[in-house]
């Protein structure tokens, strides 16, 4: 697993991107009002999408595996996190203008009805199931999560069949916000989430 934890750490250091200023095209961003406006028309009718920094993201068909590691996350959370939470999959995040990540794993405090008007904008706990998207999630999505103060992040990484565990987010002068604690775990180690340091969870449980 060292391999796999240098991997992760190259991966996770994200250069602050250059603005060109020589007449070259410049990338449309997009507000979040606006996503869901064209959503609502249709735009994205049989895609999975998501908005990242202002970037509507089309992600990749969920493959089985993928799908069966979301519902394995799913039923284990909802014991532990039983009264007082919320588990959600795949729904919004309210992270400001121009981001509406849909985590495939969310852990949220409070109940259903009390975000009838706005979508989280906090989370105790957010689980990425990864396959093709490793790279993805452990750059812009971790960078995405530690800027919203996200302080227990995971990336169930099915290639390598193991837990990533992202913690204590700060702002970094040269890099942005990135994580200063990552750790990974094998399917015969045992985690806790920070919400609930007394549950007790085998890697194994949640791969498929």
């Amino acid at each position: 697993m060292n391999a796999v934890l240098e991997q992760v750490k190259t991966q996770t250091t994200i250069q602050p991107e250059k603005i060109k200023t020589n007449g070259e095209p410049k990338t449309v961003r997009w507000t979040r009002n606006q996503y869901y406006l064209m959503a609502e028309h249709g735009f994205f009718e049989g895609k999975r999408v998501e908005l990242i920094k202002g970037e509507i993201i089309e992600m990749s068909p969920m493959k089985s595996a993928h799908a069966t590691a979301v519902r394995l996350v799913i039923e284990l959370l909802r014991n532990i996190f039983a009264k007082g939470f919320i588990v959600d999959s795949q729904l919004p995040m309210n992270f400001g203008k121009t981001d509406a990540p849909e985590p495939d794993v969310a852990v949220v405090k409070g109940a259903i009805r009390d975000y009838n008007e706005s979508h989280p904008r906090v989370a105790e706990l957010i689980i990425e199931v990864s396959d093709t998207t490793l790279n993805f999630d452990r750059t812009k999505k971790a960078s995405l999560y530690a800027e919203n103060k996200i302080s227990d992040y995971w990336i169930l990484n099915l290639k390598n069949r193991c837990l990533e565990i992202y913690r204590r987010p700060i702002k970094d002068r040269k890099l942005g916000f990135i994580y200063t604690e990552i750790k990974i775990f094998t399917e015969g180690d045992e985690v806790s989430p920070l919400a609930a340091p007394e549950a007790s969870i085998k890697v194994t449980e949640i791969l498929p």
